[in-house]
């Protein structure tokens, strides 16, 4: 019997910009991310796209350009997991998860008053290891990955639309 060779991956910094008012959550970076460097680096994630239709932006290839849009509209990003087992980019692969300290972040950042779910896997980690604060608001939006295929890119669309 082969055992399958597992290899723990790790989060990027989170995102943010001065007086952030709204926290985007994932799970952990796909491996099309962690070898770009990039959140949302997968060519089928839609998560950059749908942002920038939100904000009524044009899309740009260069990543520096997508955060300054973020962080011009008061958005910080991060990830639920510090560190996790897993083998692929799914979601359901995640294992042996460390979270990022969500919770201090929160603290150190007290304008954020939103905090939406990419997903309902960030949620449902999130859940596991913490409490949802009375001070912020919080939303499970579509998930921006491939994987979600259920949804079309307009539904995905309409969904972060209506949260923003």
């Amino acid at each position: 019997m082969i055992e399958s060779k597992k290899n723990t991956i790790y989060s990027f910094p989170p995102v943010k910009g001065n007086a952030p008012i709204l926290l985007i959550l994932g799970s952990m970076p796909g491996k099309a991310s962690l070898l770009a460097g990039e959140y949302y680096a997968h060519p089928r994630n839609v998560f950059w796209k749908i942002l920038c239709q939100v904000f009524g932006s044009e899309y740009h290839a260069d990543y520096q350009h997508r955060i300054y849009l973020l962080k011009s509209h008061g958005i910080a990003l991060w990830d639920v997991c510090r560190s996790a087992i897993r083998e692929t980019s799914l979601d359901s692969d995640i294992s042996a998860e460390v979270p990022n300290d969500i919770p201090a972040f929160l603290r150190m950042h007290p304008t954020i008053k939103r905090v939406a779910f990419n997903g309902g896997m960030p949620a449902k980690l999130h859940d596991k290891y913490f409490e949802r604060l009375s001070r912020v608001t919080y939303q499970t939006l579509l998930s921006t990955s491939p994987a979600n295929a259920g949804y079309t890119f307009e539904e995905k669309l309409n969904n972060w639309r209506n949260f923003f």
